[in-house]
């Protein structure tokens, strides 16, 4: 009997003196459960009496109950000195103190641009096409009738990733371990696209390109030098300029609202003839501000694709989605899409 009171007598001491290097709320849960809990030490000291004779089990379990008593006691103790001493950074948690709002994190106004103008043209009947940013200069360029005498051309306009080796050559190579190579550049336009799908593909073609382009622009309220377009291009049967501003005029209404005004102006791309580029009023800087440009495939681009131009005409665009973002929601400066300024960006 009497070994089975110092027991007990160990336990609780033992109990209270880890009770006292406790100092935070999760150390005390850990506490409760390791000595008050339903698999904790004084459920298993009741074990304690089986081994005792039939007629001290009484004065056992009423030693035990005293035991459990003083345990209890001491962690309530501890308990309450903890959940009153404020000065303390414990680890509890005020239930009734009113909750914070998560911040729910948001996509990027350009990338819902996208969205919205990829839907636009998917109700119209355009399908989505995608390529790379680095180009070989036959997509970038020559595939686009553009000379090598071009003023695009020229290595202070382009983002070329390799040296020239032979400037002598049409269109210029690179040297590597496998011998002279096509330049490689960031693509300066999505266009770039449309010669990859028609390469692919025979008509009838209608399709979008969203994507990223290259160009060493001085960066301005207007101008970066990494900014997105939206390439479009349809190719067919006796496809016409109408057809061209036709499309173009039913996307700037549809977007913009019904009272926007566009306006076009003849213009010159080597990729495409006749030309345009198209305008749309900035109703809050009270200008005109140009998305983009616009034409008839060249016939020259459908003979470098393997598309007879005597049997099919095309007309192809290509917008700033940048420019498109800042007319449709009042931006003032094209250098805030890119500035990570959370008091721009929370506003969309």
């Amino acid at each position: 009997m009497s070994d089975l009171l110092q027991q007990i007598e160990k336990m609780v001491a033992d109990a209270i003196a880890e009770l006292l290097t406790v100092n935070s709320a999760e150390a005390l849960e850990q506490f409760r459960i390791k000595w008050l809990g339903t698999h904790g030490q004084m459920k298993s000291a009741m074990k304690l009496l089986g081994q005792a004779p039939k007629e001290q089990k009484p004065a056992l379990g009423q030693q035990l109950n005293q035991a459990k008593e003083q345990i209890t006691a001491e962690f309530e103790r501890k308990q309450g000195a903890i959940s009153a001493d404020l000065t303390q950074a414990h680890d509890y948690v005020d239930v009734t103190e009113p909750g914070l709002r998560p911040r729910l994190g948001n996509r990027h106004i350009l990338m819902k641009v996208v969205d919205e103008l990829t839907e636009l043209f998917g109700r119209m009947g355009f399908s989505v096409a995608a390529g790379p940013e680095v180009e070989d200069e036959f997509h970038n360029f020559i595939a686009l009738n553009i000379p090598e005498s071009h003023p695009a051309r020229d290595p202070l306009d382009n983002f070329y990733l390799e040296k020239w080796s032979d400037p002598s050559l049409v269109g210029g190579m690179a040297a590597t371990s496998a011998g002279p190579q096509p330049l490689r550049l960031l693509r300066t336009q999505t266009s770039t696209v449309q010669i990859r799908v028609m390469e692919q593909q025979k008509p009838p073609i209608r399709v979008v390109i969203p994507g990223r382009v290259y160009r060493p622009d001085t960066h301005d309220a207007t101008h970066l030098s990494m900014f997105h377009q939206l390439e479009a291009l349809a190719v067919d049967k006796d496809l016409t300029m109408v057809d061209l501003k036709s499309a173009i005029m039913q996307f700037i209404h549809a977007y913009f609202g019904p009272e926007t005004r566009a306006r076009f102006r003849p213009s010159f791309f080597p990729f495409t003839e006749p030309s345009a580029e198209v305008d749309v009023w900035f109703e809050d800087r009270q200008r005109w501000i140009e998305l983009g440009g616009c034409g008839m495939v060249h016939p020259n681009v459908f003979k470098a694709c393997g598309i007879d131009p005597e049997q099919y005409t095309g007309w192809a665009f290509g917008f700033g989605i940048e420019r498109i973002a800042m007319r449709k929601y009042g931006i003032d400066d094209i250098r805030h899409f890119v500035e990570n300024d959370v008091r721009f960006l929370s506003q969309f």
